[in-house]
């Protein structure tokens, strides 16, 4: 038996017939199950019941065996102190308070019907799966299913913005810096995300600043952090490149610091680190304000406008230094650009919202349901067990689902996984 299904059966109220009794044999009745808490203390707070015609108000602790109040010391924890029914599925030991009376105890057991058991151990309880519900998912209405995403993806936002907003501590409260880091994250994608976020911390931003006119400059700095300017090469622009930023670092004081090397290992040419980081300094270079010209964007269109924009000439003809290759421009393609969307801009709008007491949850919501859906394993999944995935929203959504919920077989805390034991 799981402690979750014992939370889930008290908070609402799954219980066989309308007659409770202690293990002492004492009616209760619940006028108030109380507040789910899911953080220390007891597992529900302000509770209100009348056991043996006395009413009572404080809290509820649950377990599923009586002795395990001991196993988790809760008879040394103050918090526990104003617990007045002790809930179990097993009563194997009578728990007492500091002044030594008895801690009132219902035992789930005898109460609950085992059909309801029965069916909660089919859904959630066969291991071998790569969600638990997947054969059942298809069962869960629609609107339930579009309003648990929605709730998924704003929850999978403020969890981003928590973190943002460390993120702008270590940037002293500049968000154009916040931005410039965010952007260089998500222009390494999944293979270079870290390197590129390493090699934006190791520069300061003041630098970069005092750098936006010019973009071989910007250029120069981007590839000198990253490493990819230490070696001899015979390539006139690969020289020039080494050349300012030889002269950019002694000119700003710029100190070594540790950065994650690039990656070029099985990447497609067009996310070559190199193109990537040219296209970075191109964006800087043609939007100065960038940071308030994503705040006052609105519509998906003026997010394209903003990131319409390619490497330097130099990248048309080259993927790589020395190595030359058929003229190409390497322009930012839409995909790429949805990606920049989902995982920079849009996470940065909501945590500027939120820092400046501001509720942004239906423009994002607008903006991420403009936005095709994500292609990846997860969402192919869920996908083909009956979960349909529209658009951006939805598929931040399932990838939320997935890593929050059904990883950790929160099943009982998931607004499907309620609505298919509940409908059985």
């Amino acid at each position: 038996m799981r402690e979750d299904f014992l939370h889930y059966l008290w908070k609402y109220q799954k219980f066989a017939g309308a007659s409770l009794k202690t293990v002492a044999g004492n009616s209760i009745r619940v006028s108030k199950p109380g507040m789910h808490n899911s953080n220390e203390g007891p597992d529900f707070f302000n509770a209100q019941l009348e056991i043996d015609g006395q009413n009572w108000a404080g809290n509820v602790e649950i377990h599923c065996n009586s002795s395990h109040w001991y196993t988790h010391h809760h008879e040394t924890d103050s918090n526990y102190d104003n617990v007045i029914l002790h809930v179990v599925w097993n009563h194997d030991a009578s728990v007492y308070r500091k002044d030594n009376t008895v801690v009132p105890t219902l035992q789930l057991k005898d109460v609950v019907p085992s059909k309801l058991v029965q069916t909660y151990q089919q859904l959630f309880l066969k291991p071998g799966k790569w969600i638990n519900c997947e054969h059942h998912i298809v069962e869960v209405p629609q609107m339930i299913k579009k309003n648990w995403l929605e709730r998924l993806y704003i929850e999978r936002l403020e969890m981003k913005s928590k973190l943002l907003l460390q993120e702008l501590d270590e940037s002293v409260n500049h968000w154009e810096a916040l931005l410039f880091r965010l952007l260089c994250k998500s222009f390494g994608l999944d293979k270079n995300g870290n390197s590129f976020l390493s090699i934006s911390k190791s520069l300061p931003f003041s630098v970069w600043q005092k750098t936006f006119q010019d973009v071989e400059e910007l250029e120069a700095l981007l590839f000198g952090q990253a490493g990819l300017l230490t070696f001899p090469m015979i390539d006139s622009y690969y020289n020039f490149l080494q050349e300012r930023y030889i002269y950019l670092r002694r000119k700003h004081g710029i100190r070594e610091s540790p950065i994650i090397p690039v990656k070029f290992f099985r990447l497609r040419p067009p996310n070559f680190p190199t193109i990537r980081l040219s296209q970075l300094a191109v964006l800087f270079s043609a939007e100065p304000h960038l940071f308030s010209k994503i705040m006052e964007a609105k519509s998906i269109e003026d997010y394209y406008n903003i990131f319409q924009l390619g490497a330097t000439s130099y990248w048309d003809t080259h993927y790589n230094f020395e190595v030359s290759s058929s003229k190409r421009k390497k322009n930012l393609t839409k995909k790429f650009i949805d990606l920049l969307i989902i995982n920079a801009v849009i996470p940065l709008k909501f945590c500027h919202a939120v820092y400046i007491g501001k509720d942004a949850s239906e423009e994002v919501l607008k903006l991420a349901r403009s936005i095709h859906s994500e292609e990846n394993y997860t969402v192919r999944k869920f996908e083909s067990f009956g979960l349909p995935v529209s658009n951006a929203m939805d598929s931040q959504g399932v990838l939320e689902l997935k890593k929050s919920y059904c990883d950790l077989h929160k099943c009982l805390y998931c607004a499907m996984g309620n609505a298919l034991l509940k409908a059985q």
